[in-house]
């Protein structure tokens, strides 16, 4: 996977006083643009296949958060409710008035967040249609790693650089999230890996995972709203998440039978890198 291509294909953004990488292709398509939320710990370069199908039907807008991958990485406190800022600010930059939200992981949650406030009638752009994938909705079934458990431990701010993770350590952590028998190539994980680092990222894990202590306090307005949201709902998950685990989709489900329910068997936690073309085919 080629970083440097990658970032050529996207440009650093000034959106609320913070330099954000981002991601806008497929501009003169019609219909409602598609903005594209990331996880914990990567970058919205999970999504490049994604993206890149996506974009030959309709734009598609993904940014990396604050403290993650090409954006700016402050060493500061860090909240989904600055996230979910910095998104609507972008949105309305870039003249969108509705969009499609697809969101993974800690994606889910800034969704959450847009969600209620556009519940509350208080959100920019309208939300005509989302996705969510592989996130921890519930978080009584979460079922964190040993790692994230271990930096949830720490505390809330930037580690020595002898003591972040390694790249090497973050790829086999990505590697264990994937399904057992997952193929993805060395390359593609380790190009993640490298983008949590740039720049000190591994730095600020201890501070960026606190977004779990945040969604634990938050829960009821986020999947509330993850729930409650009147627009169309399509849930595609890799069964063999060993975090956000199967039962979240089905008590997703449950609580909107009207939602899609799209399962991908034998998928771990990164469905849009472990089967891009069941998982491309799913969104589409």
């Amino acid at each position: 996977m080629d970083i440097a291509e990658w970032e050529r294909g996207g440009l650093r953004r000034r959106v609320g006083g913070r330099d954000v990488f981002v991601v806008d292709q497929g501009r003169e398509r019609h219909g409602d643009p598609v903005v594209v939320l990331h996880g914990f710990p990567t970058c919205s370069l999970d999504w490049r296949d994604a993206i890149a199908r996506l974009a030959s039907r309709r734009r598609v807008v993904a940014m990396d958060f604050l403290g993650f991958g090409l954006s700016e990485k402050p060493d500061q406190r860090y909240s989904l409710f600055e996230q979910a800022d910095l998104v609507e600010v972008l949105v309305g930059a870039l003249g969108i008035e509705r969009a499609v939200l697809m969101s993974h992981d800690m994606g889910d949650s800034v969704a959450g967040e847009l969600l209620a406030r556009s519940i509350a009638g208080d959100l920019g752009f309208e939300v005509t249609a989302r996705v969510v994938s592989n996130g921890s909705i519930y978080m009584s079934l979460a079922q964190l790693t040993d790692g994230q458990k271990m930096l949830l431990s720490l505390p809330d701010e930037m580690v020595a650089a002898d003591a972040a993770p390694t790249t090497e350590l973050l790829v086999a952590a990505l590697r264990a999230t994937c399904a057992p028998d997952s193929t993805v190539p060395d390359d593609e994980l380790a190009a993640l890996a490298e983008l949590i680092v740039r720049d000190g990222g591994n730095r600020l894990l201890p501070r960026t995972i606190r977004y779990v202590e945040e969604r634990l306090e938050h829960e009821g307005r986020w999947t509330g709203a993850i729930e409650r949201h009147p627009a169309p709902l399509t849930i595609v998950w890799g069964d063999l998440d060993p975090i956000a685990v199967w039962p979240m989709a089905e008590r997703l489900h449950a609580a909107r039978p009207d939602a899609t329910l799209v399962r991908l068997p034998g998928i771990g936690h990164y469905p849009m890198l472990e089967a891009p073309d069941a998982f491309s085919a799913a969104l589409e």
